[in-house]
């Protein structure tokens, strides 16, 4: 399926990610992989404001930690970069100990600046940064590899990851199981694993590690295990209970739920409802927030 502009409707619409959703199925220029932008910042003040909020859930931010003054040689990920002024970037980082951080990557767009090659989503890096407020300034980047690069519906679904952890992770809160997850599944991704199945293994990891889904074995109305054989609707603040005649929410087997907390979705049946399932745990706990790489992940392969 081959996918024009028109169709393509990322938050800013930037010409480079415009550029990445047409190429999707034909190979893109990797030097494009920017995540949704394409505005220029005013100043740091307002980008701490604005880019902690950008497609992501006010209620869910945590009160910010004491930050470290300097911080060297984090494994780290850009999940998409904002223009700031003339010659720099802002870029919103996902890394291993300090979670997802906002930082200024001073004279990143001059045209001979060691950092143009290395700020690529999708590609590991060894991140350093020093300062204290909101937005600190990146004082090293090293391309540290080991990962194949992403192509075609891969890339898609890449992107998709990274709109779900900036419009689901709150700033500075440290998640390293949750990097881990995110690295085999950007793994998998590129070695051509089902899509369908990865993508269902990381929104659970997602959730289960931001703590606003629990448990899936256990039925919150009876306190007991769930069955097997019983149907089931998963309440987005509670978990799951036995499933009422009046439910509209989206009932799903005990095994279903048993399979998807055991990463099992061998089963068509599981493949099916987890689908629907984290699509309404997802829609829930954004709370209205559009993603847009989701529909197009939907036009592709029918997620």
């Amino acid at each position: 399926m081959n996918l024009t502009a028109a169709e393509i409707k990322f938050a800013s619409n930037s010409p480079s990610t415009l550029a990445m959703a047409e190429g999707a199925t034909n190979g893109i220029d990797k030097s494009d992989q920017a995540f949704p932008s394409g505005q220029d910042v005013g100043n740091v003040d307002e980008l701490a404001a604005a880019s902690s909020t950008v497609g992501s859930v006010p209620a869910r931010r945590a009160k910010l930690p004491e930050r470290e003054s300097r911080i060297l040689h984090q494994p780290g990920f850009v999940l998409h970069s904002y223009p700031y002024k003339e010659t720099s970037l802002i870029i919103d980082v996902f890394s291993r100990d300090n979670g997802r951080i906002a930082l200024v990557a001073k004279g990143a767009k001059r045209p001979h600046s060691k950092l143009r090659g290395v700020l690529q989503t999708f590609q590991p890096l060894s991140v350093g940064w020093s300062g204290k407020s909101e937005v600190r300034t990146l004082i090293a980047a090293e391309w540290v590899g080991g990962l194949l690069p992403l192509e075609k519906s891969a890339l898609l679904c890449g992107f998709y990851l990274n709109e779900l952890l900036v419009k689901l992770l709150a700033r500075d809160d440290p998640h390293p199981a949750l990097f881990d997850h995110y690295v085999a599944t950007l793994n998998q991704l590129a070695h051509n694993e089902p899509a369908p199945i990865v993508l269902r293994k990381f929104e659970r990891a997602l959730l289960r590690e931001t703590g606003v889904a629990g448990d899936f074995t256990i039925c919150t109305s009876t306190g007991q295990p769930v069955d097997a054989n019983q149907i089931y609707v998963v309440d987005p603040e509670r978990g799951p209970r036995i499933a009422k005649p009046a439910d509209k929410w989206p009932r799903v087997a005990g095994k279903t739920l048993l399979d998807m907390e055991h990463e099992d979705y061998s089963d068509s049946t599981t493949q099916s409802q987890s689908k629907f399932l984290m699509r309404f745990l997802l829609a829930h706990h954004l709370g209205g927030a559009q993603l847009n790489t989701r529909q197009i992940l939907i036009d592709l392969m029918q997620l």
